[in-house]
């Protein structure tokens, strides 16, 4: 979405955001990789399906959500009286890109024996071809519970998966998908940061590649992250996930110190999601005085990807909004 800066001259943006919240009976959802100021003006900051069944707990008649387009779709997937707006439009991901529904239907197809464990980074189209949509926090209650003679295919992030195969030693087969952020993350460059800061744990979401994720105390979502930082003993944590999450990880426990994994080029830049970045308090506004871009999607396409969600709750509904995959398993030779 582009916005004519000219257009906005003169607008108090959080003051209109609050007066278009009441008059539209909206509630605000930001993700915790969003820009501080979108995490600050929201009425729940969290992971993407615990922002979805919040919002879904509410009268409100609009959901604003400040994240990326499918969990903009989850949203409307569990909400489809209330209209929902993303900022921008144009806000993806690139697990969603890496697994195209025609091509994960023919794959499916060419493994009829195989049940799909679908990670919810994904598409509604995708989601409706699936058996089961799994977070990283309940994908391993899920697997505890799914008999181990069934074969099952995990999709569409390839490091996740091959994180719970090492933890739980359950054969799957894996969709060749990764998140692009999540991927920049260097090994090289995180050991020199463990080596400037010796004995500071690392917490890391199971995106991470393995090389990353052997290196870390902890391995779990974003609020699984949060909840270790707040209980840690120690004063300083290393972080390898998006970096925005520090800004509610120092709110929350101002007394310790925060620092981001860094990308191969020895920072953190190249770890900011370019996807989540596109949405802005401008693009907010307009979206709340406009209720435009909207979510729409068919009743049988989102009844299909329902049932694929309801699944998953029926399975783990505990689970969401925990994000607690534990730590990472000590192996031997």
């Amino acid at each position: 979405m582009t916005i004519n800066p000219g257009h906005l001259q003169g607008v108090d943006l959080r003051v209109e955001i609050d007066r278009l919240r009441r008059e539209r009976n909206a509630v605000i959802l930001a993700h915790y990789y969003q820009r501080p100021e979108l995490q600050d003006i929201a009425d729940f900051v969290g992971d993407s399906l615990d922002l979805s069944r919040k919002a879904q707990e509410t009268d409100a008649d609009v959901i604003a959500f400040c994240g990326v387009r499918f969990m903009a779709q989850t949203a409307k997937i569990l909400s489809p009286e209330k209209i929902v707006v993303l900022p921008d439009m144009d806000a993806g991901c690139s697990l969603e890109d890496s697994c195209p529904p025609e091509q994960f239907a023919a794959f499916r197809a060419a493994h009829p024996d195989h049940i799909a464990l679908t990670y919810i980074n994904c598409s509604t189209e995708v989601k409706a071809l699936s058996d089961i949509i799994v977070t990283s926090s309940s994908a391993e209650k899920i697997l505890s519970l799914i008999p181990p003679d069934q074969p099952i295919i995990f999709g569409p992030d390839r490091n996740l998966g091959g994180y719970l195969v090492r933890k739980t030693g359950r054969d799957m087969l894996l969709w060749p998908g990764v998140c692009i952020v999540h991927e920049a993350f260097s090994e090289t460059e995180l050991l020199k940061l463990k080596a400037q800061h010796p004995g500071a744990p690392v917490a890391a979401h199971p995106e991470c590649p393995a090389v990353i994720l052997d290196h870390a105390d902890y391995v779990g979502s974003t609020r699984g992250i949060l909840e270790y930082a707040n209980a840690l003993g120690h004063e300083t944590l290393i972080v390898a996930t998006e970096p925005h999450i520090i800004h509610q990880m120092t709110k929350a426990i101002p007394g310790k110190r925060f620092i981001g994994a860094p990308g191969a080029d020895g920072n953190c830049n190249c770890n900011i999601c370019p996807y989540m970045a596109l949405n802005t308090m401008e693009k907010l506004y307009v979206a709340l005085r406009d209720l435009e871009p909207r979510i729409e999607i068919e009743q049988g396409l989102r009844l299909r990807a329902k049932k694929s969600l309801d699944a998953m709750l029926a399975m783990a509904s505990g689970t969401v909004g925990q994000g607690d995959l534990g730590p990472v398993p000590v192996t031997g030779d």
